[in-house]
């Protein structure tokens, strides 16, 4: 029968900090859902407990030191540690334990004599923890045998602290039979553990930390009976509490505004913090905006990698785009404010279609410009490495949580993001579906825009096109015609001297082909600017040399897509179209299909 008597652990937060994760934690704990606990997010980030910022396992010690709790720090290549009471009542515990005597309090040296056996059971207990260092394999069992211990023989409950839990027990590929012996065991040690219905019904609890419980083994991570525990970035409160308490201990004494600072490294650690205030009291000046900018994307792009995402900043506005003029009417007049709003008015997103060269990364990149807030370019979030693709997305979530406000800018979406249907891999379907949780998700509605840039917008998940996601808002940017068409060409002919109406009148009229698109207008005028015709006659003569690509089916394909998708009829060329007009469309779409144009 067990010895362990009940410990509730505190779950209100310090004072001069908020850290829910620690209440939600100590929740679990406290009501027995649990006794294996994976805390991972931001673990390698500093804490405040009570007097000063500190990495996470001295904060969790600090926050956990209550009457009855024994806690059992183990440490990657380092010592099972625990405190010099701690050590001898455990000592004594296991002397106990091992000889077969039953007791339900410590200190024993009471009701234990000092015999020979309990004397090697003690020093047994003693090279435990020596041979623990540097070999995890002995140290997980030896602790994994301490919970059975306080189970027959002591009074106090364990707490134990596993470091490093995702490079002890490392996803790999999920196959077993590529793992060596070493990691095989761990694994089994830890499997036995967490199933032992005695453990999990008892009192002592694991915390498994590490960054993401994708990198632990799925033979452990996807036990139903261990819960996760997530540590987000710091929060607005927690980054004006970091800068303020920096401000009194700075030594050059620096005064830092604490609410600007907070407010403007959103999605920075407090390590990252550290730096920019460090640097800035370098240069013994108070931290700017610029700092700030340059502080945030270095960091963000170290947690998720260049080749992941990078911050876009555009240099043109929407008064730069040429034509598209019932476009950016709609973009002013509604998008915009829409995409500006802070809750749940706000619009989660749009999806832009419509052919290739039409000019809808250009338009789109105006917009994110103009509503002014950090611009995330999602560039690869998939990963050739099993278990890689999870944590990065992990990585993602929590900046994007951390930051105020921010556009997620998708070129190419249609290959960013795959399938959910049964012939997708396993990891694109886990990818697509958290994608798409995200951007419904309510709490990052008004937080989060996404714009999705694809000339295959039919080859988006339909999830991602639904109400509730990009599918709110579905615009086609299509090939000019009218008065746009005639404001391309008069752009297109300005590096020339040759700009009049008669000469725009004929090239709307035949000197141009109708499908002509944004791209093929640059190209031509960049031609003029790089090599200015002497007359009209030679500049006729140019246009008339040049002779658009072979893609005129696969355009026209895109163009009917993104008509069938649009979810605005005031941004169709006919508002009035007809269901008639609509099934003809469609039509057209399955004659190109059979044609082999997707």
């Amino acid at each position: 029968m067990s010895a362990n008597t009940t410990v509730q652990l505190p779950t209100t937060d310090l004072p001069a900090a908020s850290y829910p994760f620690f209440g939600q934690l100590a929740r679990i704990i406290n009501s027995g859902q649990s006794r294996a606990v994976v805390l991972s997010g931001n673990i390698y980030d500093l804490y405040f407990d009570g007097k000063q910022y500190v990495p996470i396992i001295p904060f969790l010690t600090s926050k956990t030191q209550v009457p009855g709790l024994i806690q059992v720090i183990y440490e990657l290549n380092g010592p099972v540690r625990l405190s010099d009471e701690d050590r001898a009542r455990l000592r004594e515990a296991w002397s106990a334990w091992k000889n077969g005597v039953s007791v339900d309090a410590i200190p024993m040296r009471e009701v234990l004599n000092d015999g020979s056996k309990f004397d090697l059971r003690r020093r047994e207990f003693d090279q435990y923890l020596r041979d623990a260092i540097g070999n995890a394999t002995q140290a997980l069992e030896f602790l994994r045998q301490l919970t059975i211990c306080s189970r027959a023989c002591l009074k106090e409950n364990l707490l134990i602290f596993i470091e490093g839990t995702d490079m002890l027990l490392p996803s790999g590929d999920g196959d077993v039979a590529r793992m060596n012996d070493a990691q095989l065991r761990r694994i089994a040690i830890v499997t036995d553990w967490f199933n032992d219905p005695a453990f999990f019904s008892g009192k002592d609890a694991v915390i498994l930390v590490a960054e993401s419980r994708s990198l632990i083994h799925p033979r452990i991570s996807r036990l139903p009976q261990v819960l996760s525990v997530d540590v987000p970035a710091p929060d607005l409160a927690a980054r004006k509490h970091f800068v303020s308490t920096h401000v009194a201990t700075t030594p050059t004494g620096q005064k830092h505004n604490s609410d600007l600072v907070a407010e403007a490294t959103a999605g920075l650690s407090l390590h990252a913090m550290r730096q920019l205030l460090l640097s800035s009291d370098y240069l013994q000046r108070p931290v700017e905006r610029q700092d700030t900018t340059k502080q945030v994307e270095l960091f963000i792009q170290s947690q998720l990698g260049e080749d992941v995402i990078e911050f876009k900043k555009p240099s043109h506005q929407l008064t730069d785009c040429v034509g598209f003029a019932n476009l950016k009417s709609f973009l002013y007049s509604y998008l915009i404010p829409r995409m500006k709003l802070p809750d749940d008015r706000a619009l989660p997103g749009a999806a832009i279609a419509g052919p290739i060269g039409g000019g809808k990364t250009y338009i789109f990149e105006a917009v994110a410009a103009e509503l002014d807030m950090p611009v995330l370019v999602l560039k690869n979030i998939r990963s050739q490495w099993f278990g890689q693709t999870d944590v990065i997305f992990e990585r993602l979530r929590r900046v994007l949580e951390a930051l105020e406000k921010v556009v997620i800018f998708v070129d190419e979406a249609d290959t960013q993001f795959g399938s959910v249907g049964e012939g997708a891999h396993e990891t694109e379907r886990r990818l697509t579906g958290k994608i798409q949780g995200m951007m419904s998700d309510p709490k990052l509605r008004g937080k989060v825009v996404w714009l999705l840039m694809t000339a295959r917008i039919h080859l988006l998940s339909p999830d991602i096109r639904r109400p509730g996601r990009v599918g709110d808002l579905i615009i086609p940017i299509l090939d000019p015609i009218g008065q746009d068409r005639k404001d391309f060409i008069r752009w297109m002919l300005k590096p020339t001297n040759f700009i009049n109406d008669a000469l725009v009148d004929w090239l709307d009229a035949e000197g141009l082909e109708q499908d002509y698109s944004s791209a093929g207008y640059a190209a031509l005028r960049s031609q003029f600017k790089a090599i200015p015709p002497k007359d009209e006659a030679e500049l006729k003569e140019m246009i008339r040399d040049f002779i658009q690509p072979a893609i005129k089916q696969t355009r026209r394909y895109q163009t009917l897509q993104a008509l069938i998708n649009c979810t605005r009829r005031s941004l169709l060329p006919d508002p009035n179209i007809t269901d008639e007009e609509r099934a003809k469309m469609e039509d057209e779409i399955r004659e190109l299909e059979a044609q082999g144009i997707r």
